[in-house]
């Protein structure tokens, strides 16, 4: 007999929305999360295939002593749109194929998948639902301010020029977590919680 897989949650939010503080809420509850920005750091330093591609695409000095060369991609890798797609188009399947690999291990109703880009790089077709964390801009980038001291205003503003507005992830996702001052975030992570039990089950 076939083991039934979890359902596939999706959890975004622009950056400085608060979705990792989110996500740890319901990792106290017991769901399982999959951290795929993190992850994929991990595997583009310990997937033999997915480094020797980039080595290919970008170059030996993408990597130094088997470690990724971080600075390098920065300077120039990320400040080219054209090679961030590449890049992006080599790192998002193994990805993809490692976060299926570890939810069919997972023995929860539901499992979160935690993902900046869910929307733009239209990973939440092969998701059961999203949830986006919704933050105003001003609080977002404060937050981000307090959180990243090596990051200017005006490098936060690039990196949300890059992601879709907020009002778009809010009308795309099915459950939207507004992450403002005056909403204590647990009840909202709890209503959903509870209806995402009773779907899983």
């Amino acid at each position: 007999m076939a083991t039934k897989l979890p359902l596939l949650i999706g959890i975004t939010g622009g950056i400085g929305s608060g979705k990792s503080t989110v996500a740890k809420i319901f990792e106290i509850l017991g769901i399982p999360v999959y951290y795929a920005d993190e992850r994929a750091k991990w595997l583009m330093s310990n997937n033999p295939v997915l480094k020797s591609q980039i080595s290919k695409e970008f170059g030996s000095e993408s990597y130094v002593n088997g470690n990724l060369n971080r600075s390098f991609l920065a300077e120039t890798v990320f400040s080219d749109p054209k090679k961030v797609a590449k890049i992006n188009s080599l790192v998002h399947p193994v990805v993809a194929l490692d976060f299926k690999e570890w939810a069919g291990i997972q023995k929860s109703p539901y499992v979160l998948k935690e993902a900046a880009l869910i929307f733009e790089t239209e990973g939440h077709k092969k998701l059961d639902a999203v949830i986006n964390v919704s933050s105003p801009l001003r609080i977002r980038i404060s937050r981000i301010l307090m959180r990243d001291s090596h990051r200017s205003e005006e490098q936060i503003n690039h990196i949300i020029d890059q992601q879709m507005p907020d009002e778009a992830k809010n009308e795309l996702a099915d459950f939207v977590i507004k992450n403002v001052d005056n909403k204590l975030l647990i009840p909202q992570v709890l209503k959903i919680h509870e209806q995402l039990i009773a779907r899983g089950n």
